[in-house]
């Protein structure tokens, strides 16, 4: 068995370019100048055949048709083994309703996650006869593909922003927002789609892994208010950012990891340029900027 991964979307919530948003990177993709991202979702496989996809974005019905190794092989038979979410998040979830077409297939989340989905009416269109809803508990290995043993883990996060109160507590350790760990032949793999910090569990968790698919969300942290498209900046959107002494780059700087990738970059973030100076410097730190279709084995 061979572990597959593929980037189905690259992008945080909106995509590139996002719908409303006129920004330089937004522009430039309407353009061509640089290539579209839909949103965040990865899918693996270890056998070829039958695939998990971690996180349905809105955008996966996109994202499956672009995806040849995830195309119908009947009528109605599809290589889809699971679905995992690692949080309530909408860029995250909506998609399982676009999965709501009587096809089987095995849904997991944390009990927290899950409390989240029943909450809401509107995924009761996944018909519980046909896609069966799995909890699965924090450090428990399950099997979430054939040959393929996922672990979900916490990272420090934060509730779904539908879900916030006055008070956010943005380094939230629990189940509602998760990593997974995927082992297959030896092969150890981690994808953290969003993570507030890199403190000292996750960093020992990490250490010596194959494969990193991690939060890129933005390149600094006050980022979108600098460009004047928002009050938030990314701590307290509960995600790290690239750069500053509390980013991505510096705190897995020397930590013992195969490959590193980033995923789930905002429409602003500059590594999303193929010529900029910030693509070129977390490069040079030894990260590969994902994007939609990229796959690695």
């Amino acid at each position: 068995m061979s572990f597959r991964a593929q980037i189905l979307g690259a992008a945080a919530g909106g995509g590139l370019p996002q719908w409303n948003c006129g920004c330089n990177n937004c522009n430039l993709a309407r353009s061509g100048a640089i290539l579209s991202q839909t949103q965040s979702s990865l899918a693996v496989t270890a056998n070829g055949s039958a695939w998990a996809i971690l996180n349905a974005s809105p955008d996966i019905r996109h994202q499956l048709s672009q995806s040849r190794s995830l195309h119908p092989t009947g009528l109605r038979q599809l290589p889809l083994a699971s679905v995992l979410v690692t949080n309530g998040d909408i860029d995250h979830v909506a998609g399982l309703l676009t999965l709501r077409e009587m096809q089987p297939f095995t849904l997991f989340a944390t009990a927290g996650i899950h409390e989240v989905l029943a909450q809401n009416p509107m995924f009761d269109a996944l018909n519980s006869a046909v896609v069966a809803r799995e909890t699965i508990a924090l450090d428990t290995p399950f099997e979430l593909a054939p040959g393929l043993t996922a672990t979900l883990f916490a990272v420090p996060g934060k509730v779904p922003l539908y879900l916030e109160g006055e008070q956010v507590q943005t380094d939230l350790i629990g189940d509602q927002t998760v990593g997974v760990k995927l082992e297959t032949t030896g092969k150890t793999a981690f994808y953290i789609p969003g993570c507030a910090l890199l403190n000292d569990d996750l960093r020992a968790r990490l250490t010596g892994a194959d494969l990193l698919f991690f939060d890129g969300t933005l390149w600094q942290d006050d980022e979108m208010v600098r460009a004047g498209l928002g009050q938030k900046t990314g701590k307290r959107m509960g995600h790290m950012s690239m750069s500053g002494p509390d980013g991505s780059l510096a705190a897995f700087d020397g930590l013992e990891i195969g490959r590193k990738v980033y995923v789930h970059m905002n429409n602003t973030n500059p590594v999303l340029r193929p010529d900029s100076a910030e693509k070129a410097q977390a490069e040079a730190a030894g990260w590969i900027i994902g994007q939609d279709g990229m796959e690695i084995t």
